[in-house]
């Protein structure tokens, strides 16, 4: 059961800069957590997410850990920068079934996103990275587009066919539930088992335990979650749409008896530095 934390992702909405060395501070307790993966920052343009402009100089204040660290990027340049940094392990990169959202998100189609994504895979294999695909828009999206999971099953085999074994499925608004996420994930862990299948949800704070369980149940054992589901999609327009909180996926795992690796002092620790950050932007 891997977890993987997202202060990037709860971070980057927030209009007052937070400090590199506060980040490096909050980053190194979670560093300690035993999270298998930690979303920490990304390269990408720096007018659109002013707040990730310091993630190069914030790798070299982060402690050795067992932990492995995740930037995300969106173009090819970006995954170059990323690799300069050997302490990286995984680039992440937004494709979006959505042709709407891609445009939005990336300036491009889904055809020129599969392109950028097989050079952005060939980067990443010679410098020894991983790279996850997060899947945006996969339950859904607010264009009314046309949507049914056998694309999201298309798309996928598309991108598994360029050697790519980490796909997250991306809730980006919120409009996953359980029956959705239960089909979705039992198609794609069977049709794919050799992929490791994530979940990347955003969630009311009253749907989240359904959600999860929905998606466990069906084969899912690698989250992302943000301590106090921080975060969330700025075009969800919905201030209760968060991430899924890391505490509330903990005391899921605990309530279930699920093995994990989560030392639950240092998890205390990382919770109350969260609050230095969040609390005063």
């Amino acid at each position: 059961m891997k977890i993987i934390e997202c202060p990037r992702d709860a971070m980057q909405g927030l209009e007052k800069f937070v400090e590199t060395d506060l980040k490096a501070s909050y980053i190194n307790a979670l560093l300690k957590v035993g999270f298998d993966t930690i979303d920490f920052g990304s390269f990408v343009s720096q007018k659109a997410i002013p707040q990730m402009r310091d993630t190069s100089r914030l790798i070299g204040k982060l402690d050795e850990s067992f932990t492995k660290l995740l930037a995300i990027i969106a173009n090819k340049r970006g995954a170059i920068d990323a690799c300069c940094f050997e302490r990286i392990d995984y680039l992440g990169f937004p494709f979006s079934v959505s042709e709407e959202f891609q445009k939005r998100n990336t300036n491009k189609t889904i055809d020129q996103s599969l392109t950028s994504l097989e050079e952005i895979q060939e980067i990443s294999v010679k410098s020894n990275k991983s790279l996850v695909v997060y899947l945006s828009m996969a339950f859904g999206n607010p264009y009314g587009e046309k949507w049914h999971e056998d694309m999201v099953a298309y798309w996928s085999e598309k991108i598994i066919q360029m050697g790519i074994k980490t796909i997250a499925l991306s809730d980006t608004i919120g409009v996953s539930d359980k029956n959705n996420l239960k089909s979705l994930f039992q198609l794609l862990t069977y049709e794919f088992p050799e992929i490791e299948w994530g979940a990347h949800l955003h969630t009311h704070k009253d749907s989240w335990r359904e959600k999860v369980e929905a998606a466990y149940n069906s084969g899912c054992r690698r989250f992302d979650s943000a301590i106090k589901g921080f975060g969330g999609c700025p075009m969800a327009k919905d201030e209760l749409v968060g991430n899924l909180a890391t505490e509330s996926l903990i005391s899921y795992l605990n309530d279930k008896k699920i093995n994990n690796s989560i030392d639950a002092l240092a998890f205390e620790n990382a919770f109350n530095k969260s609050l230095e950050i969040f609390n005063h932007h």
